[in-house]
């Protein structure tokens, strides 16, 4: 006859999920929704890319979720970091930028998938157990774009932006957000020489003639993301 303990089914660790955000209202959302699931949970949080590295040297996680916009270092170069020190972690870039551009950059840079905060929390969860076994997540008409690029050309219907580095595209968010040069360097822990001469390059890959031209394209593009 069979003891209880000897009956019982045997449970599965619960996968366990760190958060980079600097919205402590917005990760008190995940963690409440993730903690939610059996099968996971969350082992940590941080604000910003130093506190979520240096976390991550003594925390156990089966996946990191990295927001894009963080003081400092932004997700992407977090990512690049994180897949340097921690290169079997998938990676999970959860954004309100919108995705035709940033996306592509993310999926580059080392993450496994990248989601659009607007897409609701319900995706959240179907997106992390897909990336937990190895699978890429994108949603549905991001994925269609790709193809169709694919299918047509690199080239076809490229954007401007495409052309940017990554750090050029940082740098235009700011100057988009009405950052000088001072302050953008201090944000991103460059000197103001560098940022002038992300700027320059800026300039000359959108064929902008002006600081004027740079910083009205800069302005109404980042209300468009945002809006």
């Amino acid at each position: 006859m069979l003891t209880g303990s000897e009956s019982s089914v045997p449970t599965v660790a619960a996968k366990r999920i760190f958060l980079v955000d600097d919205h402590p209202i917005f990760r008190q959302g995940l963690v409440r929704l993730i903690n939610d699931e059996e099968d996971l949970e969350v082992c940590g949080e941080a604000g910003t890319a130093a506190q979520a590295l240096d976390a991550l040297r003594h925390t156990a996680a089966d996946a990191v979720v990295v927001d894009i916009s963080l003081p400092g270092a932004d997700g992407i170069e977090l990512v690049k970091h994180l897949r340097t020190e921690h290169p079997h972690i998938p990676i999970l870039v959860i954004s309100a930028h919108d995705e035709r551009v940033y996306a592509m950059r993310a999926l580059r840079a080392g993450a496994f998938g990248y989601l659009m905060k607007q897409e609701g929390h319900q995706t959240l969860i179907p997106a992390l157990r897909r990336i937990l076994t190895g699978k890429v997540w994108v949603s549905d008409s991001y994925g269609e774009q790709i193809i169709y690029k694919v299918a047509r050309g690199a080239e076809d219907g490229a954007s401007p932006l495409d052309s940017l580095s990554d750090r050029e595209l940082e740098v235009l968010r700011h100057v988009g957000e009405g950052k000088s040069s001072n302050q953008i360097a201090e944000a991103l822990h460059l000197s103001v020489k560098t940022v002038e001469t992300h700027r320059l390059h800026v300039k000359e890959k959108l064929d902008l003639q002006t600081s004027a031209e740079l910083v009205r394209f800069a302005t109404e593009w980042v209300a468009q993301q945002d809006g």
